[in-house]
């Protein structure tokens, strides 16, 4: 069984190869047009996916030494995501189906994130927790079976991506500014400053009031000395992302309490987050959790993820039509 699965719900083009369940190759293209803009333009991100994905599937399918004529199923992402970007997947994995005759297996992208753990071993056990964490999303799902998920708490307001990115550009940092804070985080100290922590009923989040806390905190100091962020960028990050993990975990605690169980993933580009990952070990090994992170090219957006979630859809006989359409938004 060959699945050729296709990627485009944001800025990176994506396809993989999936035989037996194996992925045999994992080809992402990536946009780096947006950093000039500070954040990912839906009309550029659109032109770049039909400049990239040609190529980028000629290239899945020669490193994984498989031809047109050995494919089973097209995959593609339907949604959540930019609907012009959406648009240029569905529509190339809709008429390369339609031209060779195969089935269409459509794909959640906040699923695939969370089936990216079976890509290599080892794999959690069922029934597992899995905290999903992007630019767009922030949830805490349980995962029954592969096709049986629900969300058990999830941001009333921003997701976590979107508070590193935005502290980032109150920093001046340059887009995308995450993994910028990560960087100066590791060598700041992470008790330097204080932020207040939202509380929010039962498992939600809200990342909404630690962004304005954060302004209000930098036009103070930098009233008081204008070479404040210069001079304390590393502790000032470090506090930040101190108080970003702390807000994730302390609803993970909680998640894994209710519940009771201990098999416990994370999942998303914040996924590669090292002060999210060493976090998450140390409160694993606390509690007795058995801890899941992948690996860091499965935690940003890849066609290997929808591979993933298509192999199990293709075993339930789970296909689409040709009347499909793209979703910008896609209940999970």
């Amino acid at each position: 069984m060959n699945i050729l699965a296709i990627e485009s719900s944001c800025d990176e083009t994506s396809a993989s190869v999936l035989s037996n369940g194996k992925i045999c190759s994992n080809v992402v293209a990536t946009q780096l047009i947006h950093t000039q803009y500070g954040g990912v333009v839906p009309e550029l991100a659109s032109r770049a996916h039909q400049q990239h994905i040609l190529p980028v599937v000629d290239k899945a399918l020669t490193d994984a030494k498989v031809t047109k004529k050995d494919l089973d199923a097209i995959a593609f992402t339907k949604g959540p995501g930019l609907l012009g970007a959406l648009l240029v997947g569905t529509s190339f994995a809709k008429s390369m189906a339609l031209g060779l005759g195969l089935p269409l297996i459509e794909v959640n992208h906040m699923q695939a994130h969370v089936l990216a753990h079976f890509i290599q071993d080892p794999k959690p056990e069922f029934p597992f927790l899995c905290l999903t964490v992007s630019g767009g999303h922030t949830q805490i799902v349980k995962i029954t079976s592969p096709l049986e998920m629900e969300v058990i708490g999830q941001t009333r307001d921003d997701a976590v991506g979107e508070a590193f990115d935005k502290t980032a550009k109150l920093l001046d940092l340059p887009y995308p500014g995450g993994p910028l804070i990560d960087k100066y985080a590791k060598t700041g100290n992470p008790l330097a400053y204080a932020f207040p922590l939202p509380e929010m009923p039962e498992l939600d989040f809200s990342f909404s009031g630690i962004k304005t806390s954060f302004m209000y905190f930098l036009q103070k100091q930098v009233r008081e000395n204008p070479d404040f962020i210069q001079e304390n960028i590393e502790d000032i990050c470090a506090s930040v992302q101190h108080t970003l993990v702390n807000i994730l975990l302390k609803k993970l605690k909680k998640a894994a309490k209710e519940t009771g169980i201990k098999e416990i993933a994370i999942a998303g580009g914040v996924s590669a987050n090292s002060g999210l990952r060493t976090s998450l070990l140390e409160l694993g090994q606390q509690l007795n959790w058995k801890v899941y992170i992948p690996d860091f090219e499965y935690c940003t957006d890849n066609a290997a993820m929808i591979a993933m979630a298509a192999h199990y859809k293709y075993l339930n006989d789970d296909f689409c039509d040709q009347t499909v359409s793209p979703m910008a938004r896609m209940e999970f």
